[in-house]
């Protein structure tokens, strides 16, 4: 393999093992900040037990997050020299503003609610933990706002061979980019609700001496995590338009449409033939629904890959499966976020659903994974859409040398991924500590 595709290897694979962490941070810390608040509303002692138990679990997560992130931002110096000296007059100054401001406003709320138990009142340590939840999601904000940069490029100027900032608020009010923030920051908070629910639900199942404990954040968090599922799937329709909008390529690869026409059919199988330009198998039409899906109207035309040179187009394969992927889990989320909301108000649920439940935490792992790859894979063979092309951003690196690295990313992240989740099952498994 060439340079470049050992550097995109290379990134992919420090960003999946990262974001093992990152999503579980994001919606844990709401979860906690909203614990705290029912305990300074209520003064009732088990929610300040829960903040503390569910803390302790953000708090592994958060440490290792930190680690296996730092090594990502090193990349663009090492592995993408050509790319940050052609747009790092735009993309460095979004990622600055998020490790000088929010990282930091971050990490350090997160240390005065950890030793501020018996130093603040119970009002300020909640704002605590609010600040926390922000300053985690506000940092999610201009990681986005970098990568829809790259997605949908605006609010700059070719100059000197570069593209220079003239906008930074064209850059920061780049409606693709909130299209991800949302539909990424949902997808976080029910990956956090199904972590939840499934911890609650293995206690809940063997009826130890945590049941009690574990029933009230089953009933708290069951109606949270189906509202999340249900907020996934219509921000997803919202984003898919603007993906429709800014880049036609990427829509016609996730649906493995490849006539342009309009009353375009959805087909519940298909499977896509690039050699030969036309899909091998399609099975059960849905006369019209990429048209309206993508445009509001089943009249609606939709372009197809043949209408694009070859050399822009991505690759159909992983665009196409796992965008279908990504909707089968979808719909198994708001099936089982629904379930466990029929079963909130009893003492106790159905036993199949508590069975059930712990399996599913990895699913929306693998989930926002899935939306990741159709976001990135379906932009190439563009690093920054219809202006820089993946193959001239990349480092000139000796392949070896990237070989290398690779495979002690994936040695020491792997140890790392596996730390982590035993280090999560431990103290899930143990529970809450007496007080």
């Amino acid at each position: 393999m060439d340079a470049v595709m050992l550097s995109r290897l290379q990134f992919a694979v420090a960003v999946f093992f990262h974001f093992i962490f990152v999503p579980l941070t994001l919606g844990l810390s709401l979860l906690i900040a909203w614990m705290e608040t029912k305990y300074v509303r209520t003064g009732d002692e088990i929610w300040r037990k829960h903040a503390k138990f569910w803390g302790k679990l953000f708090l592994i997560n958060f440490t290792l997050g930190v680690v296996t992130g730092i090594t990502l931002e090193f990349q663009f110096g090492t592995n993408w020299s050509r790319y940050s000296e052609y747009v790092g007059d735009i993309f460095g100054s979004l990622l600055a503003i998020e490790a000088t401001v929010a990282f930091f406003l971050e990490s350090t709320f997160l240390a005065v609610w950890h030793f501020g138990w018996k130093k603040l009142s119970k009002t300020a340590h909640c704002v605590c933990a609010w600040l926390v939840f922000i300053a985690g999601n506000l940092s999610a904000v201009w990681i986005i706002l970098a990568n829809g940069f790259m997605q949908n490029p605006s609010g700059f100027i070719l100059r000197n061979g570069r593209a220079e900032l003239t906008d930074f608020f064209a850059v920061v009010s780049n409606p693709y980019a909130w299209g991800m923030f949302c539909h990424n920051m949902l997808a976080a908070w029910l990956l956090a609700g199904f972590f939840v629910l499934g911890v609650s639900a293995w206690h809940l199942y063997r009826k130890n001496e945590h049941s009690e404990f574990f029933r009230k954040t089953f009933r708290m968090t069951a109606v949270f995590t189906f509202v999340m599922s249900l907020l996934v799937a219509v921000s997803g329709d919202l984003q898919g338009r603007n993906v429709a909008h800014h880049q036609p390529t990427k829509l016609a690869a996730m649906e493995g449409h490849w006539e342009t026409g309009s009353n375009v059919p959805f087909y519940l199988f298909a499977v896509p033939d690039e050699a030969n330009e036309k899909n091998s198998i399609e099975i059960i039409p849905l006369p019209g629904m990429v048209s309206f899906l993508s445009y509001g109207s089943f009249d609606a035309e939709v372009k197809g890959l043949k209408d694009f040179p070859k050399e822009d187009r991505p690759p159909v394969a992983p665009v196409f499966w796992s965008f279908r992927l990504m909707i089968l889990l979808g719909s198994i989320f708001v099936l089982a976020g629904a379930w466990a909301f029929s079963q909130r108000k009893k003492d106790e649920p159905n036993e199949k659903l508590l069975r059930i439940l712990p399996w599913l935490i990895p699913l929306p792992y693998f989930g926002l994974g899935l939306g990741w790859a159709v976001a990135e894979i379906g932009r190439q063979p563009w690093i920054v859409y219809n202006l820089m092309r993946t193959s001239d951003a990349v480092s000139p690196v000796d392949p070896t040398n990237i070989l290398i690295s690779l495979a002690a990313f994936i040695v020491v992240y792997t140890l790392l991924g596996i730390l982590d989740i035993c280090l999560l099952i431990k103290y899930a498994r143990k529970g809450p500590e007496e007080v």
